[in-house]
C-alpha cells in the first residue's frame, strides 16, 4: 500500500478569481485621489504601447508616480498596501473554501497545498483575511527604500512569468531569486510535485497560458466566472484551454466544490495505480512475486467521460 500522501498543489490567479474586479480598484485609487479606475487602465495601456513595455511594470511605476504627486502626496509602504488589503471582497464561500478542500483531500488521502500565482500584488494579498492560507504567495511585489516606502519593482508577474511560476512549485522553489534552483536541471521523479497533481484557477487573459501549459503536463485548468464573463468563459471552453468552467461560488456543494471533488479522486486514483505499477516492476525485478495487492484501494482510473458523469456536471451551472 502507498502510504506517503501525494501532494496536491491548487494554484490560484487572485483578481477575478477569488475576489471581484482588480485590487487596486479599491482603496488604493482612491487613496491616491484616481476617481476614475477606467482612465487608471486607459492609461497604463497607453505608456505600455507607447514605450513597448509590460503592461505590469507601466502599472506598477503610475502607482508609485501617482501617490508621489507634489499635490497629493501619499507615501506607499508595506503597512499601507497590507491596509489596502484588508477592504478586498471575497466571492461567496471563499474564506471557507481552503480548509473546507484541505480536509476533503485529508478523507481521500491526499496533502492540499494552496498557492496564490497573481499579477496582483504580493503586499496587498498579504493584507487580505485569507493570506495566511497560502503556502506561498507569487505575485507583483516592490522593493522598499530605508523609511519603507515603495521605490521601484522587486518581481513583476505576467502570463510568462505565471508558468515559470508552476514550474517552481513543481520544484518546491519558493524564492524567486533563487535562480541556480529554478534553472537547475531535476528529473521528474525528484519533483516535489507532479504536474498532473496540479489544479490552476483562473479568469483572465493573463492565465490562458498557464492553463494551456498545465492541461499540456497532465494538469487542470478551472476557469472561474461571474455572469458578466460568461461569454469571455465560453470561448475558453470551445478552443479547448481548460477542462472546467466554474462559477464563482466556493461554497460546498456547488459545482466549483464538485468539480475539485471529482479531480482529488482522479488524481489519487492515478497515483494508486502508478504505485501498483511501480511495485509489481520492482517485485519482478526481486523474484518477489506475490499477485496480492488487496489493500490498495480506487485503482480504476476513470475516463474522462466517466469523470464527467461523476460530476453531474452542467459546464455553466445556469
Amino acid at each position: 500500500m502507498n502510504t506517503k500522501k501525494p501532494i496536491v498543489a491548487m494554484i490560484y490567479d487572485f483578481d477575478g478569481t477569488l475576489a471581484p474586479g482588480n485590487m487596486q480598484e479599491y482603496d488604493f485609487l482612491k487613496e491616491i485621489g484616481v476617481t476614475d479606475k477606467d482612465e487608471f487602465w486607459r492609461e497604463c495601456r497607453a505608456i505600455s504601447k507607447k514605450q513597448d513595455a509590460s503592461e505590469i511594470l507601466c502599472m506598477m511605476k503610475m502607482m508609485i508616480d501617482k501617490s508621489n504627486n507634489p499635490k497629493h502626496p501619499i507615501p506607499i509602504t508595506r503597512q499601507s498596501f497590507a491596509k489596502f488589503g484588508a477592504s478586498i471582497p471575497l466571492f461567496k464561500g471563499v474564506r471557507e473554501w481552503f480548509e473546507l478542500t484541505r480536509q476533503l483531500g485529508e478523507q481521500m488521502g491526499l496533502q492540499v497545498e494552496h498557492y496564490i500565482n497573481s499579477s496582483g500584488l504580493t503586499e496587498m494579498i498579504e493584507g487580505s483575511p485569507i493570506a495566511h492560507e497560502f503556502k506561498h504567495i507569487y505575485a507583483n511585489r516592490f522593493m522598499y527604500d530605508d523609511e519603507g516606502r515603495a521605490m521601484w519593482p522587486a518581481a513583476a508577474i505576467d502570463f510568462t512569468s505565471k508558468i515559470q511560476i508552476i514550474s517552481m512549485i513543481n520544484k518546491g522553489v519558493e524564492r524567486i531569486s533563487d535562480n541556480r534552483e529554478i534553472n537547475n536541471y531535476m528529473a521528474m521523479s525528484e519533483r516535489r510535485i507532479p504536474f498532473r497533481h496540479m489544479i490552476y484557477f483562473g479568469d483572465g487573459l493573463t492565465d490562458i497560458p498557464s492553463m494551456k501549459f498545465l492541461r499540456s503536463e497532465g494538469g487542470f485548468a478551472i476557469a472561474i466566472y461571474t455572469p458578466e464573463h460568461e461569454e469571455q468563459t465560453l470561448d475558453l471552453v470551445e478552443r479547448n484551454i481548460i477542462n472546467f468552467a466554474c462559477k464563482a461560488d466556493y461554497s460546498k456543494g456547488k459545482a466549483l466544490y464538485n468539480t475539485v471533488e471529482a479531480i482529488f479522486e482522479h488524481i489519487k486514483a492515478l497515483d494508486n495505480f502508478s504505485h501498483l505499477e511501480i511495485t509489481n516492476i520492482r517485485e519482478a525485478k526481486d523474484g518477489t512475486l506475490t499477485g496480492d495487492h488487496s489493500d490498495l484501494q480506487a485503482t480504476v482510473v476513470p475516463t474522462g467521460l466517466k469523470l464527467r458523469r461523476r460530476l453531474h456536471f452542467n459546464l455553466f451551472n445556469r
